[in-house]
């Protein structure tokens, strides 16, 4: 087996199957937390707090809160200790979480599980980025990102037929199966899956001082180039809307549409996860490409995705009718993937491959902690029946995230490989 699994690993194609191996991950990573957006009206059948979407918003949140601030822990994590591992407890422990969801009986158990899937999940994404980055270096490494980011909008997708599962059997098995189905996918990936460093970590046991020191050290460097500031900022204003058409479109289609839930879901998460699944494949093809031209091929690239997203919220938010808002959920996930799967890459050109994990765990801090903030805001304005304004917030980020990454960004390598980073002046 050991012989089998050690030619396997020295295939060329090895990295491709790094990327195969995650890509089913990140289905069960959004997928996991998505299906909960999409079966709000089962579960409130048997938990009565769910009925009030302000409630439903703050169960939504916890989950975003706690995945944010652990994030950058995760990521210091992963930039030390062995990736392979990290994702395997990672994925283990949030299918297991999945699977106790179906057990829950009131929002107080809801809201502990929720909270236990954001400190789980918070591990895998800047290990698995951060190992694709390693195993991808170059001019495959945006196209190897969009695949594995591809994943993830197709679990997205999946998960709005929870709803279906939800009314065709229960909430309740839906929670449990999948559940068991990662859990099982854990031990497969102990098997195959391997690490590759492309620096030394250092093994020499440290007091506890000493380590703190190394990594204030770190965060230093990341803090000191404004460059990494633009992308924190870059980042976190496009997932004020990102996470606010995840959490809330199938909620806004059933209302808009006047259609149950069972139809709402699966209609709005396949539409705005199958364009970003599209999106995330064309931006990864156009920038892998444009980069070896320019430099800024990535940023140029993340940024026609951005300004797809402006006149996709204005259709979302003051469209009426079928057509318009699926046409504005459709322009906003490909707009989206296009933006998403560039950040990762353009991360690499300004941080080396020892804080890259770090980096991007940060970026989940600020991306996700506006999230949260967005998610609770429009569970609010649903209530209170103000959302325009919300909307209009969401626009003015954009615009500006765009404005700051044109005029400040300026690369100088395709890929950051020193020790130290150097700030931008």
């Amino acid at each position: 087996m050991k012989d089998n699994v050690s030619n396997l690993t020295s295939k060329k194609s090895y990295p491709w199957l790094v990327v195969g191996m995650l890509w089913f991950v990140a289905l069960l990573n959004y997928l996991d937390r998505q299906m909960l957006a999409t079966m709000k009206p089962f579960m409130e059948v048997d938990i009565a707090e769910l009925v009030t979407a302000t409630n439903f918003g703050r169960l939504m949140a916890v989950f975003l809160w706690i995945y944010a601030f652990m994030s950058p822990l995760s990521g210091i994590i992963a930039d030390r200790l062995n990736r392979k591992w990290l994702i395997v407890i990672s994925l283990f422990v949030w299918s297991g979480v999945t699977l106790a969801m179906g057990y829950a009986r009131n929002i107080d158990q809801l809201y502990v599980l929720r909270a236990s899937m954001g400190v789980s999940e918070a591990f895998y994404v800047p290990a698995a980025l951060s190992l694709i980055a390693d195993y991808h270096q170059g001019k495959t490494r945006s196209l190897a990102i969009g695949f594995h980011t591809s994943g993830i909008y197709l679990g997205q997708a999946l998960g709005g037929f929870g709803a279906t599962l939800a009314a065709g059997i229960s909430w309740q098995f839906t929670f449990h199966s999948f559940g068991l189905v990662g859990m099982v996918y854990s031990l497969i990936l102990i098997a195959f899956l391997r690490e590759k460093k492309t620096y030394a970590i250092d093994t020499v046991k440290r007091s506890v001082t000493q380590e703190l020191s190394a990594m204030g050290k770190g965060l230093t460097l990341l803090f000191s180039n404004i460059a990494f500031w633009v992308i924190l900022f870059y980042f976190s204003a496009p997932s004020l809307p990102g996470w606010a058409t995840k959490n809330w479109l199938p909620t806004l289609f059933s209302e808009s549409l006047n259609m149950g839930m069972e139809q709402a879901g699966p209609l709005s998460t396949m539409t705005l996860a199958l364009a970003s699944l599209v999106g995330v494949l064309v931006g990864g093809y156009i920038s892998d490409r444009w980069v070896t031209k320019r430099l800024k091929g990535r940023i140029y690239t993340g940024v026609i995705g951005l300004g797809l997203t402006i006149p996709a919220l204005v259709l979302i938010g003051y469209g009426s009718g079928l057509v318009m808002i699926v046409t504005g959920a459709l322009l906003f996930g490909l707009g989206f993937g296009i933006f998403d799967v560039n950040n990762m890459p353009i991360l690499c050109q300004f941080v080396p491959s020892r804080y890259r994990a770090t980096g991007y765990g940060f970026m989940n801090l600020a991306g996700i902690s506006a999230g949260a903030v967005i998610t609770n805001e429009l569970g609010k304005a649903l209530d209170a029946g103000h959302m325009n304004t919300v909307f209009v917030v969401m626009i003015g980020a954009v615009a500006l995230a765009i404005i700051l990454q044109l005029t400040v960004l300026k690369p100088r390598t395709l890929d950051m490989t020193d020790e130290l980073l150097i700030p931008q002046k």
